[in-house]
């Protein structure tokens, strides 16, 4: 029985002349048409980007204004703007604690809540509105009571 060779041989010289292939008419067209679609492509990302400039100058104008109004209003106010970080630092305290006897009650309670829906609708009757509103003027006191260097931050990163 006759086994087949492990190795063979394989020739590697060339079987004619190297030679550069000839660019046809076709493969120069493609090649120009590839460079008019890259064109293309850089040209509508030119346009794209310039769009999006103006749309960071429109949307970050009316920040910059309400930061400058802000900002005169605390030189006009500056005792005020004090009062308000105080009160701001006192009512982060008060709400600090209304959270914490939230979540205390939804701890409690978590198995009534999801037995029925009066004992969860009367838990966000009596927590809902008074933290809505409890974070609502907090938020205005802080913006108010917010320092210059955040201010400014705030400009820079525009």
């Amino acid at each position: 029985m006759a086994t087949a060779p492990l190795f063979t041989q394989v020739q590697i010289s060339p079987t004619g002349p190297a030679t550069q292939p000839i660019k046809t008419l076709s493969d120069r067209a493609e090649r120009s048409e590839q460079t008019r679609l890259l064109r293309d492509i850089l040209a509508s990302q030119d346009r794209q980007n310039e769009l999006l400039e103006e749309l960071v100058t429109l949307i970050g104008a009316p920040h910059r204004q309400r930061m400058a109004e802000l900002h005169q209003w605390k030189q006009a106010h500056p005792r005020l703007a004090q009062r308000c970080r105080q009160a701001a630092e006192a009512l982060g305290k008060v709400q600090n604690e209304f959270i914490e006897s939230l979540t205390a009650e939804v701890t409690d309670n978590a198995e009534s809540f999801l037995e029925g829906d009066y004992m969860l609708n009367e838990f966000v009757d009596r927590f809902g509105p008074r933290l809505a509103h409890l974070s609502g003027v907090l938020q205005v006191l802080a913006h108010l009571a917010a320092t210059n260097n955040t201010q400014s931050n705030s400009t820079e990163v525009e």
